[in-house]
């Protein structure tokens, strides 16, 4: 039942830490890209092109979460089977 009951907890971290985490570090790199432009307005180019690979990549992260999600998911038991655990306790 243990194992269930951490699954379950790994289950709702995974979509959320990873939502947050790609969350917070877009919106670092976004606020410090456009002071990067406001600084120097010529290389504007050059920063937006290294924001956008950098925001990519940290979105793929997010979809690695909900991969992690899904995979967990397909794993926990249905109510049935986890009455069924509690009642053999008893």
């Amino acid at each position: 039942m243990l194992y269930y009951m951490g699954l379950g907890l790994g289950v709702a971290l995974a979509v959320s830490v990873a939502a947050i985490g790609a969350g917070v570090g877009q919106g670092i790199a976004t606020g410090l890209a456009c002071q990067g432009i406001s600084r120097q307005p010529e290389a504007a180019g050059r920063i937006q092109l290294v924001m956008i690979i950098g925001l990519a990549f940290m979105e793929s992260l997010a979809i690695y979460g909900l991969l992690v999600f899904f995979m967990l998911q397909g794993r926990l038991p249905s109510f049935e089977q986890v009455m069924q655990l509690t009642q053999v306790g008893q």
